[in-house]
């Protein structure tokens, strides 16, 4: 099964469980089925809780806070993440805040899902990742999708917080298919521990460095540890985590402090990033054991180009992490 295909899955699921649920988007109503066909058949079994909507980002986000506040559950789709911005007044000044602001701890059961990334060739206004502007928000969750978390217990988990919450989903990942029972492929095997995906090589031997990604950047880091053990003997560990913020890094302090190399990959751009705020968390727990400061990979500082060998030049590639841990 394909992640798109499981996502679409999960949503079934948690419809079929749950009748406050209610799902809103453009265009997410068969035959159609969404830009991605993530809410596929969803409208002909739910009926009317399944509603295409308006092009209106703000709208959207506003009516899925209000059903909510109202004390019904709601998933809202951003057909392409880069318009979430759009979408940003409603995060900030409403739907999270909505949570404290009365005097009264308010459930807020809302989830914004935002397919992002590049690598499809859709240009600059269609290709970003904007997880680094929704962190910090007091009231806010990210998530970000991966082959080795299972989607219906990340939905679950996110409606259980009773505050909103942004799921991101790599594009490519999509297409790409879900890991189940430990395997990964021929030399890569996973273990999920306190929200993480740890992958490592068969044999799981003593990690020379850990790289820390989130999951759409999981093929590529997977591509550049691959290279690194074959070519250089160098055995790293891959953490992904399926939440992105506030980030727990308890269930995973140990296996940090053994490798004193750490590298942060994620898509998108320098400055105010989600690395930084990894880093920031673990430079003073593990001061004593770094051999060097946290090494940092994100994309170019540039618009990302419609042109396929331009775009590879902007967007985070197996070779851009590779060269990272190298250094």
């Amino acid at each position: 099964m394909r992640v798109a295909e499981h996502l679409n899955e999960a949503l079934h699921t948690l419809l079929a469980a749950d009748p406050s649920v209610h799902v809103l988007g453009e265009d997410i109503t068969d035959p159609y089925g969404g830009a991605f066909k993530i809410t596929k058949g969803l409208s002909t079994r739910f009926g009317d809780r399944v509603v295409s909507t308006p092009l209106s980002e703000g709208g959207i986000v506003g009516v899925g806070a209000g059903l909510a506040l109202a004390g019904d559950r709601a998933i809202v789709e951003i057909m392409f993440g880069d318009f979430a911005a759009l979408a940003f007044d409603q995060l900030l000044n409403f739907a999270s805040k909505s949570t404290a602001m009365y005097g009264r701890q308010v459930p807020i059961p809302l989830i914004v899902r935002c397919p992002t990334g590049g690598r499809r060739g859709y240009g600059p206004t269609h290709s970003q990742s904007p997880q680094k502007h929704f962190i910090g928000m007091p009231g806010l969750a990210l998530y970000e999708l991966s082959p080795f978390h299972d989607a219906h217990a990340l939905l679950t988990d996110m409606f259980a917080r009773q505050a909103p919450c942004v799921l991101f989903e790599d594009k490519v990942l999509y297409t790409r298919r879900i890991c189940r029972d430990g395997v990964v492929d021929d030399l890569f095997r996973f273990e999920l521990t306190g929200g993480w995906a740890r992958v490592y090589a068969d044999g799981d031997l003593p990690p020379d460095c850990v790289i820390i990604a989130p999951g759409g950047l999981a093929d590529r880091a997977l591509e550049a540890m691959r290279e690194l053990l074959i070519e250089h003997e160098i055995t790293c560990v891959l953490l992904v985590p399926g939440r992105l913020y506030p980030l727990e890094v308890a269930p995973v302090l140990d296996l940090l402090r053994s490798a004193g190399t750490v590298c942060v990959a994620e898509d998108g751009t320098a400055g105010g990033t989600w690395g930084a705020e990894v880093a920031r968390l673990l430079h003073p727990a593990l001061w004593d054991t770094l051999s060097g400061p946290i090494r940092l990979v994100s994309g170019a500082d540039s618009v990302i180009p419609t042109a396929p060998h331009l775009e590879r030049e902007v967007i985070v590639q197996a070779d851009t992490i590779r060269k990272a841990v190298l250094a």
